[in-house]
């Protein structure tokens, strides 16, 4: 009794052995490396991304910083369950946009003068003679390589407005020659008039109207991208009074001096209180004179107005020529740093979660904007993860506006879908650079073309199965467990990746396993001719459909698989569907009935192949013939269906070619091996001008004897051909 009381006296449960859970880490480029992600205020995430600065189109390296961060905030929002509230700015007031506004401006004043063809010469020659002293002095050398561009260009441009001149041209001919030169000498002209007359520019609608065009297009190019817009997006041009007032709070807590009009950050001080750090994000850059010029802007000259050359610009006194506002130190605009650190403190406080924007943004731009937010709020965590993207290259050459060295995303999305583009950046850590190109793409193209296919075998293995009621469950065989087990391992492994800073390539590579695990179960179920079972397949196809809407591919309300094209409505499907497999099955039954006949079999089997080849591709429909079940019908955009059919005919001619050539270098072969070895040089008379009797030459053309390391060689050729003639006698007698 005892014994029992004691053994009652146990727990009757144990909680069972298990690891902790995954937590999510994030790449902390303040701490420079993976730390685990904690809110501050429980699921609520505020985000400030670097927009961009809109004076002209956006390309390919925008493209990179813009998904990418669209696919963290996706998961980090849709898979991890976080609330995030995202703030972006457009950047519209700059020294780039100032002085491509006033070039712009000029050059189209410059043009309606109407100026001779003589001048225009004239003037370009003298522009070009101060861009070639720029040139000669240029130490970077991407930068020089841009430049050696424009150069060869506007030299070529030139050359031609010479050649018309000299040559008396006609008068359109010389118009011609004179726009070329205008045109294409944009670069060198326009600076050119903007340093002579870049002063006279004084209406500020001029500098708030080219901003406006290009955000405009770049809002477009997100969209098109499906990237996801920001929940509030600011303006500089709309924040000049909290600009203001930030600047004179860094004064007045001792960190901001005013100097001829300007107002400058003082590092060195900052860097000094206990509980400042002047860099956070890259220390080794303190004091890098260059870099801190780039990020003042070129219009910025800064000359014995501060009190260190570590200093940096807060707001910056208007020149002639240049956008101004009213403040207490004049007229003047803010300085790059200070804008940003204005908009996101506006929206998200003394304090977000995260941060992000290119890697190249780091030093200056992104340690500016932590010491003077630090400085205004006078504390030493306005940021708590920085995030960075990598650079994006094209053949390992940085993509760059400024270095004249980019692809747009408009025409990136005349070669490529949006879908397309979204995947290489998913295949590449969104951390590391990435290179562009065709290859790149290729492989993006491949992975959205097997991933597809998936969802339509999927699909057609699906149709017409109930979802509810008892036909609806199957019993599971050990083979169902078994692909279920290594199922929920995969999805276990993909939020492992995901946990690890977002590890979208890791998590694209289990998707792939995942589609081979099915399809061998698949392929076994067909060789061993036993039924599929619905819910296992399902599930797996549905996850991920479910896991590449979170990545943004697309966002649809499809229950799997990708939309195709117009064919996006699951009604359409189910409309269409029982007509399609209504002909598919008389089609087959035609095909099977006509095996072994011998009455009018061809015409039957053709009219067959024409629907399945020509017909129904036209229509968006794929139908592929499969022995011992029934045809598979996948629903395609019709595009991809004509240029697969396209590349089938080019592959069949190419293929025909390759056969008529085989055919011929045989026939030539086989006529070459009739020719009996007395024959093989009688027909070379311009080289030989006597033979002796076997048909062997003596005689050159000019009547002197053939050498003997001649004969030689002669020699071996005649016995060659002897050889391919005896044999060709012999085939010939069998």
């Amino acid at each position: 009794m005892s014994s029992t009381r004691n053994k009652r006296s146990q727990p009757l449960w144990t909680p069972p052995p298990g690891s902790p859970p995954v937590q999510l880490k994030l790449f902390n480029s303040l701490s420079r490396k993976k730390e685990i992600f904690v809110p501050q205020n429980g699921k609520l995430v505020t985000w400030y991304s670097c927009g961009p600065t809109v004076y002209d189109h956006a390309h390919m390296g925008h493209a990179r910083s813009y998904i990418s961060f669209d696919i963290l905030r996706r998961v980090i929002a849709d898979y991890f369950g976080y609330d995030v509230f995202y703030c972006m700015n457009i950047t519209d007031i700059d020294d780039k946009i100032i002085v491509k506004a006033r070039c712009e401006y000029l050059l189209m004043k410059y043009k309606e003068e109407g100026l001779s063809c003589d001048k225009v010469l004239a003037d370009a020659k003298e522009a070009m003679q101060i861009f070639l002293k720029k040139l000669s002095v240029e130490e970077d050398s991407d930068k020089k390589v841009m430049l050696e561009r424009i150069k060869e260009t506007v030299s070529d441009s030139i050359k031609r407005m010479e050649d018309a001149i000299s040559s008396n041209a006609t008068d359109s001919e010389l118009e011609k020659a004179k726009e070329e030169l205008i045109t294409k000498g944009k670069d060198v002209l326009g600076k050119w008039l903007d340093s002579q007359k870049g002063a006279d520019v004084t209406e500020n609608s001029i500098f708030a109207d080219l901003p406006k065009i290009y955000e405009e297009a770049f809002h477009k190019d997100m969209k098109s991208l499906n990237v996801l817009p920001a929940d509030v997006l600011t303006r500089v041009s709309e924040y000049i009074p909290e600009n203001i007032d930030f600047v004179q709070n860094i004064i007045d807590n001792g960190y901001g001096y005013e100097s001829n009009g300007s107002v400058y950050f003082e590092t060195n001080k900052f860097d000094q209180k206990e509980n400042h750090h002047y860099a956070k994000l890259v220390p080794e850059a303190f004091g890098d004179d260059k870099a801190l010029a780039e990020g003042e802007g070129e219009l910025t000259k800064s000359d014995g107005e501060k009190k260190n050359p570590a200093d940096f610009a807060l707001w910056k006194s208007s020149k002639p020529g240049e956008p101004a506002w009213d403040c207490p130190w004049g007229k003047g605009r803010p300085g790059w740093h200070l804008e940003c650190s204005v908009m996101a403190s506006s929206i998200l406080g003394q304090s977000m979660d995260i941060h992000s924007g290119g890697c190249d943004l780091k030093f200056p731009h992104h340690d500016n904007e932590i010491a003077q937010s630090e400085a205004y709020f006078d504390n030493d965590n306005w940021v708590r993860y920085f995030l960075h993207t990598g650079h994006l290259t094209i053949n390992g050459c940085k993509m760059s506006k400024s270095l004249k060295n980019f692809i747009t995303i408009q025409d990136a999305l005349k070669k490529y879908t949006s879908r397309q583009i979204r995947i290489l950046y998913l295949l590449h850590p969104w951390k590391d650079t990435l290179d562009f190109g065709t290859s790149t793409m290729e492989g993006a193209i491949q992975y959205e073309k097997s991933v597809n296919e998936f969802f339509l075998t999927v699909k057609d293995r699906l149709r017409n199965i109930p979802s509810v009621g008892v036909a609806a469950f199957d019993k599971w065989t050990p083979e169902e467990v078994e692909l279920n087990q290594k199922f929920l391992e995969k999805k276990s492994a993909v939020h492992e990746a995901l946990c690890d800073n977002i590890d979208t390539p890791g998590s694209m590579k289990i998707i792939k396993e995942l589609i081979s695990l099915t399809h061998i179960y698949l392929n076994k179920c067909d060789t061993e001719k036993r039924q599929v079972n619905r819910r296992v397949v399902y599930y797996i196809a549905s996850y991920i459909t479910q896991l590449l809407k979170v990545f943004g591919t697309f966002d649809e309300d499809e229950s799997i698989g990708f939309p195709q094209g117009s064919i996006q409505s699951a009604d359409l499907e189910n409309l269409v569907m029982p007509y399609l497999e209504a002909m598919a099955e008389f089609r087959d039954k035609v095909r099977q009935a006509t095996r072994g006949s011998t009455s009018q079999v061809e015409g039957i089997l053709k009219l067959c192949d024409d629907i399945r080849d020509e017909v129904l591709p036209n229509l968006g429909v794929r139908l592929e013939d499969k022995e011992g079940r029934r045809p598979v019908i996948k629903l395609v955009d019709r595009e991809i269906l004509l240029q697969e059919k396209e590349e089938q005919r080019k592959a069949e001619e190419a293929k025909r070619k390759e056969k008529e050539m085989k055919a011929a270098a045989q026939a030539e072969k086989k006529k070459q091996n009739m020719i009996p070895p007395s024959e093989l040089f009688k027909h070379e008379t311009e080289k030989y001008s006597e033979f002796d009797e076997n048909g062997m030459p003596t005689l050159m053309k000019d009547g002197t004897p053939v050498t003997k390391s001649a004969l030689k060689k002669l020699k071996k050729l005649y016995d060659a051909q002897d050889k391919k003639y005896q044999d060709y006698l012999k085939s010939q007698n069998r």
